[in-house]
C-alpha cells in the first residue's frame, strides 16, 4: 500500500490545519479501525499529497508512531506499521488483559446510571452489527466498548495505561473481526461483561473480561498462524 484512498481525507485534511500532532492523530485511527494493517507502508510522500501539507509534518508523526511501537523501518528507510514479534504481542496481550479486567471490575462498582445505560446501548449496537455480520462497524463498536469501560472506571492512570495498550495492540485485535468468526463469540463475551456491570458485581466483571480478553489473544494467535505474512 502506497496510497490511502478512504473517502475521508477531505474532512481529515481540513481541521484545523493539519500539524504533526493532528496527523499523528489521524494515523492512529486509521490503525485502530484497520485502514491501517501491519506491514502496510506509510509512505511519506504518499501521505502528504493526500493530506495537501509538508514531508514535513508527515515525518513528524509517523516518526511518532515508530516511538510508540506502531511502525518500524522497512525498505529503502520508509516505514510501515509495525509487526510485532510473537513473544513481544504476547506479553502486550498479557498485559492488556490484566488492565482491562481491573477496569471492568472498577467500572461496575463506579459507572454512573447514564454510564451503563451507554455501554448497553453499545453492547446492543454491537448485538445488530454481528447478525448483519458487518466487521467493519462491530471494530468500531468494539473499540467504544472497551472505551466506554476505561471511562468508567474512574482512574485516569489506569486508563491511560488501558488506552496505550490498547493503540498497541489495535492492528491486531481489530483485525479478527474482518478475517475470522470471531464477531459472534465477542459479542457473546460483550453481553456477559455488560450482565456484570449492570449487575454491580465487580468480582464477575473482571472474571467476565478476563475471559474476554483472553478468548481475544487466542484468536489473534489463530489468525497470525493462518495468514501469510506480507513483505
Amino acid at each position: 500500500m502506497d496510497r490511502i484512498d478512504d473517502g475521508s481525507l477531505g474532512s481529515e485534511a481540513a481541521i484545523a490545519g493539519p500539524t504533526a500532532d493532528r496527523l499523528y492523530a489521524v494515523l492512529v485511527d486509521r490503525i485502530l479501525d484497520g485502514r491501517l494493517r501491519p506491514g502496510d507502508a506509510l509512505n511519506e510522500l504518499a501521505l502528504a499529497e493526500d493530506f495537501g501539507v509538508s514531508r514535513t509534518p508527515v515525518r513528524e508523526a509517523v516518526q511518532r508512531l515508530a516511538m510508540a511501537g506502531l511502525a518500524e523501518r522497512g525498505l529503502r528507510r520508509s516505514f510501515r506499521v509495525r509487526r510485532l514479534p510473537p513473544a513481544e504481542l504476547d506479553d502486550l496481550l498479557e498485559a492488556l488483559c490484566e488492565i482491562e479486567a481491573v477496569c471492568a471490575r472498577l467500572s461496575a462498582a463506579r459507572m454512573s446510571e447514564v454510564e451503563r445505560r451507554e455501554l448497553e446501548i453499545c453492547v446492543g449496537d454491537g448485538a445488530r452489527a454481528a447478525a448483519d455480520g458487518n466487521g467493519e462497524v462491530y471494530a468500531r463498536l468494539n473499540v467504544r466498548f472497551h472505551q466506554l469501560l476505561f471511562d468508567g472506571a474512574r482512574n485516569d492512570h489506569l486508563k491511560e495505561i488501558a488506552g496505550q495498550l490498547r493503540v498497541r495492540a489495535a492492528p491486531y485485535r481489530e483485525a479478527q473481526f474482518r478475517q475470522t468468526d470471531r464477531i459472534a463469540s465477542s459479542q457473546e463475551e460483550h453481553e456477559r461483561i455488560l450482565a456484570a456491570v449492570l449487575a454491580r458485581d465487580p468480582d464477575e466483571a473482571q472474571a467476565a473480561m478476563t475471559r474476554h480478553v483472553a478468548s481475544s489473544s487466542l484468536n489473534i494467535r489463530r489468525m497470525l498462524d493462518l495468514s501469510t505474512p506480507r513483505g
